[in-house]
This record gives structure tokens, C-alpha cells and sequence, in this order.
């Protein structure tokens, strides 16, 4: 018979989740933590593994609206156990914070919903709608397997939601700070110019493939794409590497390679940024005796969610709680709110982020207690204000 926990505590399910060393794409059961206080509260819960990755969908009720928590169990390696100050994975909680991998980013803010959603059901009772979780076990890789995949399985089983809140840890320095209303897009490049290899005493006989990349790159770098947008910074272009690997003195090489990355705003959509690449790829081409090439993928669009009633609502709870009213930005990296915004509006508040990523990644325990609390008055305001 299966333990009955108290989950309106979150520290211990935030504890019991770090010690599981979920490191993208493993689940080292997570997820199975997760489950079992999800059904624990009444949630009807459904894994959608697909490939090497394991995602969990659970949800509470069937009527609208449906209010959906999500996030990830998943982590990036911790490095080595011999730099941390507690063990990555070992989930300590002294003087005041928790310490390991996953407790910012974002195990903590897992712990908070779950907390959160049992202390609502205990004042409240059932509520009119549906309370809803999809948690992932891949954002931290190639986010292919993951959320994108689920919500395409969930739509064609005719499932929805309302509105939605991601729990990345949003704020920079203090909880109250920050909410993320929007998130710029990425794209990722790789060029490939082929020439053909010779002796540098001979180029006539050679056709060097350098010479065509510098000034592919020098024509895309040059372009001012925006000057940004509003909520929007500006748009950027990033080489990130330059590659020949060639070892010699005296060899022109046969092909040169580089990659770039763009994160751009709302002024630009990916397939406009694909094509402008394609034309500057063909100017280069016409004057080469080899070939250049270029793999595009688009990783996620930029977005916004509009200043309104759900944002509002949102930014009245964090005040409410920590006496902040957090600004709403659309800064920093992407997450898997770029998937879910096609299908609700979507909005992220979490921890603090000072220290995820990092060696002694550790948090405030009494920011995780703050974020339930905040999670808390999220789900009382919104279904009072929000009926179907």
C-alpha cells in the first residue's frame, strides 16, 4: 500500500526529486516521484515516452477552463562531484538552502505546484475547471522528444487549455522579480563551403574554400537586423565557430565550415531569417567553383504573450506575495513555452536562476515556501476570475 506523503509541504518532494539524477535524456525516476503525488491529489496520470525520453501528462478534471502547470525533470550534468560544496545529488538542505542539481532549474518549482495544488484543493475544494501538469524529461537537450511531441499527442486526443505557467526560474536576482511574457526565437546555422585541395604554390590548381566563407559571414554579419522591438531587445547574430582543421603549412584545404545562431524578436519569423540565409548562400555560390551550402533549423519562434488579464493576474499574486510587481520581459534563452504557446497563452515565473547551470546550484528554502504560496493565490484568482 502506498505511503500517503504530505504534500503541502514542498521541501520534501523537491529533496526527493534532486536525489534522482535525471540527466537528460534519463529519468532516473523523476517522473515515478512525480506520479505517485499527482495521483496522490486525484490526478489521472499518462506517460508519452517518445524515443529515449519519458514525459508525464496528468490532469484533475475534465471541465474548462484548465489551468496547466509545466515544466521538466530533467537536468544538465552536474560536473564533478568533487567541486561541490554538498553533493549534487544529494538534496541537502542546511542553513537555510537546498542544495543540487534541479533545485533552481527547476525541481523546486516542480515541488511548489504540487504543494501548491494541495493546499488550494484543501481551502478550496474542487474547482471549476481542471487543473492540469505536463512535465517533461528533455528541455535541457534537444527538446524534440519532449514537450513538442507530447502537446501534439495531447491535441489529437482533443485535449486543451486555457492558459498555462511554466516554472523556469525567471528571476535574476530576487523572487518578485520577473515574469516572462514572451521569449525571442533561435536559429541555427551551419555553412558548409567545398572547394577543392591544392598546394599553396599552385592555387590555380586549387579551389580555396576560406576566402568564399569570411565573406558569406561578412556579408551576414554586417546586416543591422532590428534595432529590437517593443518588449523586445534587438535581434543577434552569433558566429560560434569557425572550423578548417587543417594541420598543415602548405595545403590549401578542401572545405571549410561554420556555424551562427540568431536570436531574434517578433520583427522576424523564422522562415524569413531561412530564406535571406538561402539568397545570400546562392549570391556566394555564383562566384565559387565549388559549393556552398547551409542546414537550417529553426529551434523555436519568437513570441509574446499580450499584456492582459492572465499577466495581470499573474503579476497582482507575485506583489501580493513578495511586495515586488514583477516587470514582464521576454529576455535570456528559450524554454518549451515556445511549444506551448500554439496551442494556449503561456506565460514563466519560478525561482531564482542566479545559480542554475552551476557548480553548488542551491536555492532559498524559503523561496520554494514563497512560491507555493504564490502558486497558491495563483490558482484561487484564476479560477475566480477566469470561469468557464
Amino acid at each position: 500500500m502506498r505511503t500517503t506523503a504530505d504534500l503541502s509541504n514542498p521541501l520534501p518532494l523537491a529533496q526527493a526529486l534532486i536525489r534522482r539524477p535525471s540527466i537528460t535524456p534519463a529519468d532516473a525516476g523523476a517522473l515515478g516521484v512525480l506520479e505517485a503525488a499527482l495521483e496522490q491529489l486525484g490526478f489521472a496520470c499518462r506517460r508519452y515516452p517518445f524515443g529515449e525520453v519519458d514525459n508525464l501528462y496528468a490532469r484533475r478534471g475534465s471541465a474548462s477552463p484548465c489551468f496547466l502547470f509545466a515544466g521538466h525533470t530533467d537536468v544538465v550534468p552536474p560536473g564533478a562531484d568533487a567541486d561541490w560544496t554538498r553533493p549534487p545529488f544529494g538534496a541537502e538542505a542546511d542553513d537555510g538552502l537546498l542544495w543540487g542539481r534541479g533545485a533552481a532549474d527547476m525541481k523546486g518549482a516542480i515541488a511548489a505546484m504540487v504543494a501548491a495544488v494541495d493546499r488550494f484543493l484543501a481551502k478550496a475544494g474542487e474547482p471549476d475547471g481542471s487543473i492540469a501538469f505536463l512535465i517533461t524529461g528533455d528541455e535541457e537537450g534537444p527538446a524534440i522528444h519532449g514537450t513538442k511531441a507530447v502537446l501534439v499527442a495531447l491535441a489529437e486526443e482533443g485535449e486543451r487549455f486555457d492558459h498555462c505557467l511554466v516554472g523556469e526560474p525567471t528571476n535574476p536576482n530576487t523572487l518578485g522579480d520577473t515574469i516572462k511574457s514572451g521569449r525571442r526565437g533561435s536559429l541555427n546555422c551551419r555553412l558548409t563551403v567545398t572547394g577543392r585541395q591544392g598546394h599553396v604554390a599552385y592555387p590555380e590548381r586549387a579551389e580555396n574554400p576560406i576566402p568564399p566563407l569570411l565573406t558569406l559571414l561578412g556579408r551576414l554579419t554586417a546586416r543591422e537586423l532590428d534595432t529590437g522591438v517593443p518588449h523586445f531587445q534587438p535581434s543577434n547574430l552569433e558566429v560560434t565557430s569557425v572550423d578548417v582543421g587543417n594541420p598543415t603549412t602548405n595545403v590549401i584545404p578542401a572545405a571549410a565550415v561554420a556555424r551562427f545562431n540568431i536570436r531574434f524578436n517578433i520583427a522576424h519569423t523564422g522562415d524569413a531569417l531561412s530564406q535571406w540565409i538561402r539568397d545570400e548562400v546562392a549570391k556566394a555560390n555564383l562566384d565559387f567553383d565549388g559549393r556552398v551550402e547551409a542546414d537550417i533549423h529553426v529551434t523555436g519562434e519568437a513570441f509574446l504573450t499580450p499584456a492582459g488579464a492572465f499577466t495581470t493576474l499573474l503579476q497582482d499574486c507575485v506583489e501580493a506575495e513578495t511586495g515586488r510587481r514583477p516587470a514582464l520581459t521576454t529576455g535570456g534563452g528559450t524554454s518549451d513555452a515556445r511549444f506551448i504557446q500554439l496551442y494556449a497563452p503561456v506565460a514563466e515565473f519560478g525561482l531564482v536562476g542566479a545559480t542554475m547551470h552551476q557548480i553548488d546550484e542551491r536555492v532559498p528554502v524559503s523561496d520554494i515556501e514563497s512560491l507555493t504560496s504564490i502558486y497558491t493565490r495563483i490558482l484561487t484568482r484564476y479560477f475566480k476570475d477566469f470561469p468557464a
